[in-house]
């Protein structure tokens, strides 16, 4: 059994580390490299660092900031935020990124993800999925930071980015970010059961009860989380701790 992962997630934004809830309301929580640096040094077993204003403000993820990543980091980390282009993901391979992340440029022109397969390999190309449960019950895509919505289906889109070629999918509740809650459970669980791909559970991570949840109901490889590690309610150490004593294959 492959082991679950723990991913520290690190919003950037005007070079800061943010955290919102729900998408809005976001605060300062501190220097993304030396966040990203202590999180290798506890345990983390991947990291995400996401410019989360790079698509709506039409520019790119800085290469520099990467390149500083690199050199204080010894885990694999991804990075996502305004990539369009080969250009864009050559560029951030070659700084140091593991994987790269996108998002709402995959959903306008899914050709772009079978360009990036083939020219870097599937098992660097990360989509993430912006998704919102609506009143009729069912999960849509939304794009650009979550401001807009789609008609699409987030099972339906998922399918169709893993038939292109992506690698690994990052799921994203926006009912569940920043509340501290628990994770999607339902969503979480039919991609999981459904795709050939890991997938990620994003937004709504609590305490420790909740990855166990996530992990074991909502069948995820990996658990991503922001606010609990960078303000300290949570650390990677217990976390771990706690998930091996229930039996979570978990790397210590």
């Amino acid at each position: 059994m492959f082991t679950k992962r723990i991913i520290p997630c690190l919003d950037i934004k005007d070079g800061r580390t943010v955290k919102g809830v729900n998408f809005e309301q976001l605060r300062d929580a501190g220097d993304p490299i030396e966040l990203g640096a202590l999180y290798a040094q506890a345990g983390a077993d991947e990291l995400v660092f996401l410019d989360i204003t790079a698509t709506i403000e039409k520019r790119k993820t800085l290469s520099a900031l990467v390149n500083k990543i690199a050199h204080r980091i010894n885990i694999p980390f991804t990075v996502g935020g305004g990539i369009k282009t080969e250009e864009d993901v050559s560029v951030l391979l070659q700084n140091g990124a593991d994987k790269i992340s996108i998002n709402t440029a995959a959903f306008l022109a899914p050709s772009l993800i079978n360009r990036f397969a083939k020219n870097f390999g599937s098992q660097c190309i990360v989509l993430a999925i912006d998704t919102k449960l609506e009143a009729d019950g069912n999960w849509y895509v939304y794009l650009n930071g979550g401001r807009e919505k789609t008609n699409t289906l987030t099972t339906h889109w998922a399918k169709q980015a893993v038939d292109l070629g992506v690698g690994e999918i990052l799921l994203t509740s926006m009912n569940h970010d920043g509340t501290k809650q628990g994770f999607a459970l339902d969503i979480t669980s039919i991609l999981s059961s459904t795709l050939p791909v890991p997938i990620i559970a994003s937004g709504g991570g609590g305490n420790s009860e909740h990855f166990y949840d996530v992990f074991t109901k909502g069948m995820a490889d990996a658990a991503l989380a922001a606010s609990i590690f960078h303000y300290k309610e949570l650390t990677i150490p217990d976390l771990k701790n706690y998930l091996h004593q229930k039996g979570i294959p978990i790397r210590s």
